[in-house]
């Protein structure tokens, strides 16, 4: 199949997906107690006042109604009206997708420049030293929840050391912690899974024939080993992405970053429905979006591989 009519076809799959996001969360807002309208009423507000918000933001009305009509206007492009602030969610999420994207794109620069690196060097150095504590490292960032990292770093760096904001945006120091705190994870997942593919890669004969015939170690492992393994952790860090976008949320809310994930947190505890659907539906795209690209960069990187096998 050829890339143009494979990136339609996974396109088109998606859409029952995304249908089905929209489905669970929809459902989902609704079973969490609390009205919206009581909320945005406030405490002096009537019965009367509350119901005829409620009949305002169409909250009255049957549940598959109230899901019809969104589907409705999402099918339009239309995400509907945020209840707290009364702008349209598309605006709201315009300006916080691009500092999430920017926080996810330095997480996997940090995952990049640190993980693929550490796991060659322990690949090469194994059972050294260095091999050792990598798998330390690796052991380290994937069991610590990332809000444990995010607080060691303030705490060490920020309060301690004064080097960097403990929160907020606006500048690039405001980014660093935030990216190292996203990054812990996938940087001791590709480090590991990195070392453990150099190893096998290593241990091939076509390997040991390049070593036969002299080339230098540098040579075997840049040239010949180096492209085979890092297959599957491409796959890895695309992925890694994807749950950047999802995953970002804590880490959000530790730094008061003013993202895409700090905004569903405080939309869900204001029960602004539409909001949290929307900010959920744009989340899941990206997902699939990034898993999509990542099949393309899977088939260029091993020929072996063709669209739609």
């Amino acid at each position: 199949m050829i890339p143009g009519r494979y990136l339609a076809a996974r396109l088109l799959a998606s859409l029952p997906i995304l249908l089905g996001v929209t489905l669970a969360v929809f459902v989902a807002m609704r079973l969490i107690p609390g009205d919206p309208a009581l909320i945005f009423a406030g405490d002096r507000a009537t019965a009367a006042d509350i119901e005829r918000l409620r009949g305002q933001l169409g909250l009255d009305r049957p549940l598959y109604v109230q899901y019809g009509i969104f589907v409705g206007h999402l099918a339009r492009g239309d995400l509907g009206l945020s209840i707290r602030s009364g702008r349209p969610v598309s605006l709201e999420l315009h300006g916080r997708l691009g500092n999430t994207l920017t926080l996810a794109v330095a997480a996997i620069a940090v995952t990049v420049a640190v993980g693929v690196p550490l796991g060659i060097a322990a690949a090469v150095r194994r059972r050294t030293w260095l091999d050792r504590a990598s798998l330390f490292l690796s052991l380290i960032g994937i069991t610590a929840p990332a809000f444990v990292i995010g607080v060691l770093l303030q705490l060490v760096f920020a309060v301690r050391l004064g080097l960097f904001p403990t929160a907020g945006a606006g500048s690039l120091w405001h980014l660093v912690l935030p990216a190292l705190t996203l990054g812990a994870f996938p940087v001791a997942n590709v480090a590991r899974l990195t070392r453990a593919n150099m190893l096998e890669v290593l241990g091939q004969d076509y390997v040991r024939t390049a070593r036969s015939k002299g080339l230098a170690e540098r040579a075997v492992v840049w040239r010949h080993a180096l492209r085979n393994a890092l297959i599957p952790t491409v796959t890895v860090v695309g992925l890694q992405l994807g749950y950047m976008l999802g995953g970002a949320v804590l880490v959000e809310v530790v730094f008061a970053w003013p993202g895409l994930g700090r905004f569903l947190v405080q939309s869900i505890a204001s029960r602004d429905y539409p909001a949290v659907q929307g900010a959920v539906l744009l989340i899941a795209v990206g997902y699939l979006v990034i898993n999509v690209v990542v099949d393309v960069l899977y088939a260029v990187l091993d020929p072996r591989i063709r669209y739609g096998a």
